[in-house]
């Protein structure tokens, strides 16, 4: 088992983006979580100076605010051993007790998606559905955050694999996820936006992303050459209007997941050919 890798994250909070390739200028750096024009820069000690001497060389940057948190308030969560379906996700200082040929080692750092999000959680749901069904070799993952969608659909069966974030913190967690569960040559990890992705054939295509991203994404010229969709992310109006976007196109929506009428999850297939899933209810 590896130690937990730290108790306690200082985050330096900016306005503006860190240049490519910095030094963070501290050993206990841990790394640069970035959403639109902000960073957040997260340590294992207290860092101002580091801080500062980064800003300093980096005019554009402006410090906004300073934390000191536990790892678990920062998650959320105690991350600690999770059995969701028929998956055990287990981070790597802990050791399952159970012998389980679907035990998913995740470690994820300081990105979310340690499975028990409703998002996560039910796209979990919607994967072993369809696996129960038929075994789709080729699967997209949009969004994939930590990795734990893509890593769920090779233990299920999958040959290729193509997990992509654009949050480069993101995807260098998951690909260390991806070596931690020795699936390297069946996953590929990259680095980049969904957009410049979502043409690329696949037999299931999962998107766990933000709405104004889906929204791009949902056209009938994206879903050519796909067979099985999962989507979520999804609040209840953005749900609605996912729905809407979804009704004019050649797909067939077989099942909603929804958590405590705040998130949403969709499952469906493209129609090239004839569903074999029965719905259970209406949509």
């Amino acid at each position: 088992m590896d130690p937990q890798p730290f108790s306690d994250l200082y985050v330096y909070y900016c306005r503006g983006q860190v240049a490519p390739g910095t030094n963070p200028v501290s050993k206990d750096f841990i790394g640069n979580w970035e959403e639109d024009n902000f960073s957040f820069l997260f340590y294992t000690e207290p860092s101002r100076e580091a801080v500062e001497t980064l800003l300093a060389g980096q005019p554009h940057l402006t410090l906004l605010d300073e934390y000191h948190m536990s790892y678990a308030d920062w998650l959320g969560e105690k991350p600690g051993i999770s059995r969701i379906g028929s998956f055990t996700v287990c981070p790597p200082w802990e050791n399952p007790a159970i012998e389980d040929a679907r035990v998913i080692v995740l470690d994820p750092g300081v990105v979310f998606g340690t499975g028990t999000h409703p998002t996560t959680r039910d796209c979990l749901a919607a994967i072993e559905s369809i696996y129960a069904l038929e075994t789709p070799q080729i699967m997209l993952d949009l969004g994939t955050g930590t990795g734990l969608l893509a890593l769920a659909a090779a233990s299920l069966g999958s040959r290729r694999i193509l997990a992509v974030d654009n949050n480069l913190l993101a995807t260098r967690t998951a690909r260390r996820n991806v070596r931690r569960n020795r699936l390297e040559n069946v996953i590929l990890t990259i680095h980049g936006r969904a957009e410049d992705m979502i043409q690329r054939p696949a037999d299931l295509l999962v998107a766990n992303i933000h709405y104004d991203v889906m929204q791009r994404l949902i056209t009938a010229e994206n879903l050519v050459g796909k067979r099985w969709f999962v989507l979520s992310g999804l609040l209840r109006s953005q749900a609605r209007d996912i729905e809407r976007q979804l009704a004019p196109l050649p797909v067939s929506l077989l099942r909603r997941w929804e958590c405590e009428g705040t998130w949403y999850t969709f499952m469906g297939i493209v129609r090239h050919r004839q569903p074999r899933f029965r719905p259970e209810g209406d949509i």
